[in-house]
């Protein structure tokens, strides 16, 4: 699991998660992520390419850790989704750079991956067992005619219209599928890289019963041949059980393997709706600036984000505001546009283009979606709460989270008074400070007041601030 940044509340947040179901609850995860065989090794499975795009998709193996069966009806809107993602680790940070639609469940075998099954059948059943696993294989979750859009689903309650969007519908071989730009696997443009696949399911009857923020593991991969168009792609290592895609950034974040100990997590929950996981990273940047990091991945939240808020103080120069995002594809009704960045007079602000009540389908971070946000500034970090403005209306408000953001930057001695400037002004408040025994004139701090703080305050003043 993510090292122990966690807050309290956060731990006791994530251990309930991670527990398996409370009494009398369906309790589904991804106990395993798998693939298919190529030439070259074992991983997901590659459709095709269009346009420099290739198509991939994951398999997912579902177990039900909790102790009533779970409902897979495939004949009605009472069965688990299946969404995958890709995303990729370099450079001191991580992004998505792939996402699919939902692939609608059909049936459940009753297989025992996690836990000793108890089945609720021979066959392929209208409920996954207690403890039981089911397989669906990479290529039965890149089946286009059974995929519909992750738009279409709150994965807070695991609610989906039924009958589903693009029920039947197929297309070319990147069509619902995971889409990755071929630049973001080539191995010349990308050194060093790690990539991590994530799957998550999205159920009704395990969101009814509050099981709905373990549902997402991931798995490492690593690029292998170009073949026909496109790069095989092959697993690294075994999939990491209920923890999403953003704690591989601290996990792997300088390596396979390998932690990279600046990184910190946090969970955030939101009343009446989901979570959200917030990463963050302070960097210096050896030139007296340093460079703040963050990642957001919304886990189940369907309320979104709208805005993302990190203060810093006045009087700090910003530079390099950054902003990253993950494209919808294949027909999804929302706007690509990118979040609008600000520097306000005492914080930086990421927001959607338009808010809710605007544009409904404005870009928003929405549920399975990794967003990055980054800036340089002149002061060191300190401890800061940031706020995560969420999208749709609610009664809960807008979270607040803890993070490394800009201090206000160390006091400037020689600057007596406080104005900004170094003059004989400042000579004249250290004059009237000592005259009248102030203890700020003990400059050298020697407990003592005479000359000798005078010539402390004069070597201070030729330095400069």
């Amino acid at each position: 699991m993510a090292r122990a940044r966690f807050h309290a509340w956060t731990a006791v947040a994530l251990g309930m998660a991670c527990t398996g179901a409370a009494f009398g609850q369906a309790d589904v995860i991804v106990g395993d992520l798998t693939g298919t065989t190529h030439p070259g090794g074992i991983g997901p499975e590659r459709w095709g390419t269009v346009d420099g795009i290739t198509g991939y998709s994951i398999g997912t193996t579902s177990c039900n850790v909790g102790d009533v069966p779970l409902n897979w009806f495939g004949f009605n809107a009472n069965h688990p989704v299946i969404a995958q993602h890709m995303h990729r680790i370099m450079n001191g940070r991580i992004e998505q750079i792939g996402q699919s639609w939902v692939k609608h469940g059909i049936c459940a075998l009753q297989e025992s991956l996690c836990e000793v099954c108890q089945p609720e059948g021979n066959g392929c059943e209208n409920r996954l067992g207690v403890g039981c696993s089911d397989p669906y294989s990479a290529q039965l979750n890149g089946d286009q005619a059974r995929m519909g859009p992750a738009s279409q689903v709150d994965a807070s309650t695991g609610f989906f219209n039924w009958p589903y969007g693009g029920a039947g519908q197929t297309g070319n071989a990147i069509y619902k599928r995971i889409q990755v730009d071929m630049n973001d696997l080539d191995p010349e443009q990308n050194e060093g890289a790690v990539y991590v696949a994530e799957g998550s399911y999205v159920a009704k009857d395990d969101a009814a019963a509050g099981n709905g923020y373990n549902n997402a593991s991931y798995r490492l991969f690593e690029v292998g041949n170009l073949t026909e168009g496109g790069y095989e792609l092959d697993w690294v290592g075994a999939t990491h059980r209920e923890e999403p895609a953003l704690v591989a950034w601290q996990s792997h974040g300088l390596g396979v393997n390998t932690p990279d100990p600046d990184v910190y997590l946090e969970v955030v929950d939101v009343e009446d709706d989901g979570r959200f996981w917030i990463g963050y990273k302070a960097s210096d940047n050896q030139d007296g600036t340093w460079h703040y990091e963050f990642a957001i991945e919304n886990i189940n939240s369907h309320r979104s984000g709208g805005s993302f808020i990190v203060p810093v103080p006045a009087g700090v120069t910003v530079t390099n505001i950054d902003f990253h995002d993950i494209d919808y594809h294949s027909g999804e009704p929302f706007d690509p546009t990118d979040w609008v960045s600000e520097r306000t007079v005492d914080s930086v602000v990421w927001s959607s283009p338009e808010t809710y009540d605007e544009n409904m389908n404005s870009n928003a971070l929405r549920w399975g979606t990794l967003y990055n946000f980054s800036f340089d500034a002149d002061t060191v970090p300190d401890d800061a709460m940031a706020e995560i403005g969420l999208f749709r209306p609610g009664k809960a408000p807008s979270p607040m989270v803890p993070v490394q953001a800009p201090s206000a930057g160390a006091v400037c001695a020689a600057d007596f008074n406080g104005d900004g400037e170094l003059s004989i002004l400042d000579f004249v408040a250290l004059q009237n400070a000592f005259s009248a025994g102030d203890p700020s004139a003990d400059i050298n701090g020697d407990g003592t007041l005479n000359i000798l703080d005078f010539v402390t305050y004069q070597q201070l003043f030729v330095k400069g601030c």
